[in-house]
């Protein structure tokens, strides 16, 4: 049986993380090198201590949710990215197009954010993306969007020749108020030849955010892992994402997401619960001036995103309703989860629930 170290009330087996948690005591960045170590040590129960303070620092025990609704109102697409379930082409079998009518039944006055992503769609014009922001907040002007990654931002600016800062405002006009993060997958020239070469680059995601934030538009970020990225391209992704939030502070949550691997068959199976407790430890760890990290429990299940708590994620998402991205990639999560489940779960990893906007202003504090 290996010997423990106890320094400061984390008990280590891996006596290199020591001077890392010094480090992080100290609230001193971690280096690219200390990422590199941490996601390779095997020594969970001390990357999780140490995360959870550095959320505990933060946010003390509280842990975010939101009563939200994603919305994909098109899986036709002109992209054809190696490791994607959802993406269809014009006239296949299971290619759809949602309806105003059908965008509307989904929502209710109770949901207090939309998440807009969907294929790139080769013929309905830039007014379309436009209308079904407007449709939305019309409707329920009190319900915030948080519309369309900067893959569509690109494709947006690409396909009809408009600056970013013009997508934005009208975007914003219509009623947008921040975006998602998705699209990033792994800034990795090497990932993105291989896996979505027609897809934006790390430059370029960077910069559609940098334009984001220096209008006021919040959003998040994200890392796709689990597939053919290695633990060096992990913390590379990081590191540009902390240094594009030295610059703007406009991110305000990252969220590991676990690649689902479905039909597309990159690796023979998903990243282990370990895998993804150690993936938000460490992001928790390198990313210090992201606000929060959110356990992405359709992807990652209820049971490993609960523990994920004390492993230093504070936001578990929300309730979301209907989400088809994940599940067509066969995501295992059940579709829709209540508030009373999410607040039982978060108070079932010993945290205090937190209902929020999409801004993460606090709506309720449940006691």
């Amino acid at each position: 049986m290996e010997s423990l170290l106890v320094a400061d009330g984390v008990a280590f087996m891996d006596e290199a993380l020591i001077p890392v948690w010094e480090r992080v005591q100290a609230g001193e960045r971690l280096s690219y090198e200390d990422g590199v170590g941490l996601l390779k040590t095997n020594d969970i129960a001390a990357l999780g201590r140490m995360a959870d303070h550095v959320k505990h620092e933060k946010v003390g025990d509280k842990v975010f949710f939101v009563i939200n609704r994603h919305i994909n109102p098109t899986n036709v697409c002109v992209l054809s990215c190696s490791f994607c379930d959802y993406a269809k082409k014009l006239g296949d079998e299971d290619a759809y197009e949602m309806t105003n009518e059908e965008i509307l039944d989904l929502i209710n006055d109770e949901i207090r954010e939309v998440h807009i992503v969907g294929g790139h769609h080769p013929t309905w014009p830039f007014e379309r993306y436009v209308e079904i922001v407007r449709l939305i907040h019309e409707a329920y002007p009190n319900t915030q969007i948080k519309a369309f990654t900067a893959a569509e931002i690109d494709y947006f600016h690409k396909r009809w020749k408009l600056s970013d800062e013009e997508i934005f405002e009208r975007l914003r006009t219509a009623g947008m108020v921040s975006m998602p993060g998705g699209g990033a997958e792994v800034f990795s020239k090497r990932v993105r030849n291989e896996l979505f070469p027609g897809k934006a680059g790390h430059e370029r995601w960077l910069e559609i955010h940098r334009k984001a934030h220096n209008m006021g538009i919040h959003s998040n970020a994200t890392l796709l892992y689990g597939h053919i990225e290695t633990l060096e391209e992990r913390i590379q992704h990081m590191i540009y994402l902390r240094e594009l939030q030295d610059e703007t502070g406009g991110f305000l949550t990252f969220i590991p997401l676990e690649y689902q691997v479905g039909d597309t068959l990159l690796v023979p199976r998903h990243a282990s619960a370990i895998e993804d407790l150690r993936m938000i430890a460490v992001s928790r760890l390198m990313l210090d001036n992201f606000p929060h990290i959110k356990a992405y429990w359709i992807m990652i299940m209820e049971e490993t995103a609960a523990i994920s708590l004390n492993f230093g994620a504070d936001d578990i998402d929300g309730t979301i309703g209907e989400e088809k991205i994940a599940h067509a990639a066969k995501a295992a999560s059940p579709i829709g989860v209540a508030r009373e489940r999410i607040v039982r779960l978060i108070r079932d990893a010993g945290r205090v629930p937190v209902e929020r906007d999409a801004l993460y202003n606090e709506v309720h504090v449940y006691n």
